[in-house]
């Protein structure tokens, strides 16, 4: 590569600074583990920079592109969401934005897993106990008793890639899945998972003959012992299907008293206000977030209320946390290496330089013939 280009990245995404680095790039890391504030992104665009990597923290948008005009080709997010993203700003300015879907799928179904064990068993509930001294005795039923997962009914809303995943998850558990997605179903993979299943108790691996099928939102939330959530964040205008608070006070009201809810999804997509309230007054069982309508989780927000800090487990937007996904290189394994990828293919024109052909760019429609 002959040119040097010039790259500013508003987090450290680790070894693939150094692989870019190496690759002539002339690259500026933000050194701090907060968000840049949005005046300085400002400055270093408008200084000269030909790409720059974000992160969900950082709004891009008109003010953003209008500043790196004639210089700015490329942005990378790191992470598979870009709703920080103006994506109208982003075409009207012909800027590409990419994304780093598919590495980060079976690490967040695992976490989504791995936090509904923890809700349903009530780890948290149960260290503290054993921290704070106060396991005293050893009881059948006291001082509680946690739920088990495996042969339980779990509705999955969304069934796109991490949806899918936590499918594969939940079969291994042995339990009965309700599916709902608003855009669309994928009946193959769902056949796919019933024939495994009906294996599994044909070969006695399974006692029980357990099914999947896909319903409507409304009767997997009667239904289900537990709810994950894998939608996308899609607001009344984007979509004939929004998910904006699709769980608010009235859906909510739907699920079983003792069933769990569990978002790896976007923080918007439940109504937290109408969670706490359900909560508290106990409309359902308990529930486990690891993302939230504002990041990071407020000092006063009502998700904090001591009175349901037993059956409400809170996250810091951790699902996708696995050192590999998070951070190898390998644009097939990790999120760095996949941002760090799609930032060259724009800069370094791959694909012979068609936008549309890039398998990381998000927004192709503004590059189409």
């Amino acid at each position: 590569m002959t040119t040097t280009f010039r790259v500013f990245a508003t987090c450290d995404i680790g070894d693939a600074i150094n692989l870019l680095r190496s690759k002539g790039y002339d690259v500026e890391v933000y050194p701090h583990p907060e968000a840049p504030p949005k005046s300085l992104i400002l400055e270093k665009l408008r200084s000269g920079a030909d790409g720059l990597i974000t992160t969900l923290r950082d709004q891009i948008d008109a003010e953003i592109f209008e500043a790196g005009k004639g210089r700015l080709k490329v942005v990378a997010q790191f992470a598979v969401g870009f709703d920080n993203i103006n994506r109208a700003d982003a075409n009207r300015y012909k800027i590409p934005f990419t994304n780093t879907a598919d590495v980060l799928t079976e690490a967040t179904a695992e976490f989504a897993f791995f936090m509904l064990g923890a809700l349903a068993r009530k780890l948290w509930t149960a260290e503290h106990l054993t921290r704070d001294n106060q396991w005293g005795y050893w009881h059948p039923y006291l001082p509680f008793l946690g739920d088990e997962v495996t042969g339980k009914t779990i509705a999955i809303v969304g069934t796109g890639r991490i949806g899918l995943a936590m499918i594969k998850k939940c079969a291994g558990f042995d339990m009965n899945m309700l599916c709902y997605d608003p855009a669309y179903q994928n009946e193959a993979y769902i056949r796919a998972i019933q024939e495994t299943l009906d294996l599994r108790h044909a070969r006695g691996i399974s006692k029980e003959k357990n099914w999947i099928r896909y319903t409507s939102f409304e009767d997997a939330l009667k239904e289900a012992d537990f709810v994950s959530v894998h939608v996308p964040l899609l607001r009344e205008g984007e979509s004939a299907t929004p998910t904006y608070h699709l769980f608010n006070e009235r859906t909510l009201r739907m699920m079983k008293p003792n069933a769990f809810i569990v978002n790896t999804s976007r923080g918007p997509v439940i109504d937290g206000a109408a969670l706490a309230k359900a909560l508290r007054e106990k409309w359902i069982g308990g529930a486990a977030l690891d993302v939230y309508e504002k990041e990071p989780l407020p000092a006063d927000s009502p998700l904090r209320d001591p009175a349901i800090e037993d059956r409400c487990r809170l996250y810091p937007h951790f699902a996708s946390a696995g050192k590999i996904t998070r951070l190898s290189v390998d644009p097939e394994k990790g999120m760095a290496g996949r941002c760090a990828q799609g930032l060259r293919d724009v800069l370094e024109g791959n694909y012979d330089g068609e936008i549309a052909r890039m398998p990381y760019v998000v927004n192709k429609e503004a590059f189409g013939k």
